[in-house]
């Protein structure tokens, strides 16, 4: 269904736009002044200092999981590179040692100057491997292939800046992480 939004025509003192530059004109000056004169009453953050609150769903940096043992739990299935509309994940499957999984990943670069942070290499994802909750917004870097993370900066991260999430508390240096070695022992 079309729908059809009618303006009114404007009439020839509207059409010399003199007078909306004139009431831009306040506007800017206004805000100018007040910045000037009343700073505090601005709606700012001191940012480098005061970081702002970026809520845990917000599609951040990635980060990889990982398994009780402290290897990764991406399986070299391809599926978020797959997904990912900027073909900027790069994997390499390797034979896993565990019998219990067929392949481990070798090598899992994502290009962050490429990458747009849509999410969709998360919800493909079917083993939970790949998560984009850091709250890390900030990618200040010097070259370009500063941008490009690796496996182990994917993994490096700590268990105690996760802790309402269970998952995070099974890896190396985690809460659970004695049960849960624990119960993947008893699997092999």
């Amino acid at each position: 269904m079309v729908r059809v939004v009618k303006h009114k025509s404007m009439n020839w003192i509207e059409r010399l736009y003199i007078f909306e530059a004139f009431r831009g004109l306040y506007t800017t000056i206004k805000h100018f002044l007040r910045g000037f004169f009343r700073y505090e009453t601005l709606p700012t953050t001191g940012y480098p200092e005061v970081k702002p609150y970026i809520p845990r769903d917000y599609r951040a940096k990635h980060r990889m999981m990982l398994r009780p043992d402290g290897t990764p739990r991406c399986v070299a299935c391809f599926m978020c590179a797959t997904a990912c509309p900027a073909h900027c994940i790069f994997i390499e499957a390797a034979q896993s040692e565990d019998g219990r999984i067929e392949k481990r990943v070798a090598r899992f670069d994502i290009d962050h100057s490429v990458c747009i942070f849509c999410g969709l290499c998360v919800e493909a994802c079917p083993l939970d491997a790949l998560r984009m909750d850091t709250c890390e917004t900030s990618f200040v870097h010097r070259k370009r292939e500063d941008f490009i993370v690796s496996l182990y900066d994917l993994t490096n991260w700590d268990p105690k800046d996760y802790p309402d999430d269970p998952q995070s508390q099974v890896a190396p240096g985690g809460t659970k992480n004695k049960q849960a070695l624990a119960a993947w022992g008893e699997v092999q």
